[in-house]
């Protein structure tokens, strides 16, 4: 049976020009996009026709367990770059080795949180590239 597991996937950020893990990640988003549809019906149609219009990734959306201990903290380093502003650069790694890379501007929100409650916060990337993937070679 194929198949991975969700473990071992390293969600990073270059700081510095050095790939550097981020970590206590909980959750990646989809990462496929969605094409829009464009209408191009004319009067002479007797049904409505379509052209694919642009890729949308929308917002990326990752989940970490809170951390705020020290200057490498996860929440601290993330929130650092959306103060800095401008477009950072990440890369997701699946365990097969395939990869993910984008460019875009984080925003960082503490989730809510209930009695008994891990503490998590969101990272939304607006991109400002395509997401280039990078297939494991063999």
């Amino acid at each position: 049976m194929a198949g991975i597991l969700s473990k071992g996937i390293v969600f990073s950020s270059k700081v510095l020009t050095v790939e550097t893990p981020i970590l206590d990640l909980q959750e990646v988003p989809d990462l496929g996009g969605k094409v829009d549809k464009v209408e191009v019906t004319t009067l002479a149609d007797g049904s409505k026709k379509y052209i694919a219009g642009i890729k949308d990734f929308g917002d990326l959306e990752f989940k970490f367990l809170y951390s705020n201990s020290s200057v490498t903290s996860n929440y601290r380093v993330l929130k650092a770059m959306e103060i800095d502003g401008g477009v950072k650069d990440f890369t997701i790694k699946f365990p097969d080795n395939t990869s993910f890379a984008f460019s875009g501007s984080v925003m960082t929100t503490i989730n809510s949180a209930k009695v008994g409650d891990a503490m998590t916060f969101s990272l939304a990337v607006t991109l400002s590239t395509d997401i280039v993937v990078t297939n494991p070679t063999v």
